[in-house]
């Protein structure tokens, strides 16, 4: 892991990730929207790309390794998928996705923005309305992890085995100051 793939707190309730991602940026947006492509780095679920249109997250995290690998303890209530709702707040094909985020008791705010740097794409995503530190570790271990994903399948790489990386990445932010 390198020190610049960590994400970045921005403000006390927000956290920020870049990565320098293949593009067009055409293919990238896909990964955001498209259900199937998302599935395979994130959730799946359909959204309504309009804004006050619903997203429906799907997770799936044991369909994230191209190797299976045994879910952790701590997150066998999960194993077999979970689902989370969201509302577009903003879309801007292919450069902005912004939606509100709602989990069992909490809400935040996610931002995806693209930006294209000749035959790359600058993947900027900000997590915000984040309550405590905590909370803030917690997300970022997990989309430092997902961010992984991504990058993996983009490059054509073999994806990564998700739990073990997730794992590294959360005992890593949890000695951080976020």
């Amino acid at each position: 892991m390198n020190e610049e793939s960590f994400g970045v707190p921005i403000a006390a309730d927000a956290v920020r990730f870049e990565r320098l991602l293949p593009g067009p940026i055409e293919r990238v947006w896909a990964y955001l929207v498209e259900a199937e492509k998302r599935r395979r780095w994130f959730a799946g679920g359909p959204m309504d790309l309009r804004p006050g249109g619903k997203a429906e997250l799907r997770f799936k995290h044991s369909e994230l390794n191209d190797d299976p690998e045994p879910t952790p303890e701590a997150y066998k209530s999960i194993e077999n998928g979970h689902d989370a709702q969201g509302t577009i707040l903003e879309v801007d094909p292919p450069r902005l996705l912004r939606y509100a985020w709602h989990d069992e008791n909490t809400s935040s705010e996610v931002k995806f923005e693209l930006i294209p740097e000749g035959d790359r794409v600058r993947l900027v995503l900000t997590h915000s309305l984040l309550r405590s530190s905590e909370e803030r570790k917690n997300v970022s271990g997990g989309w430092h992890a997902l961010l992984a994903m991504l990058e993996d399948d983009l490059n054509g790489r073999t994806r990564r085995p998700f739990w073990t990386f997730q794992q590294q990445v959360s005992a890593a932010y949890q000695q951080r100051d976020l």
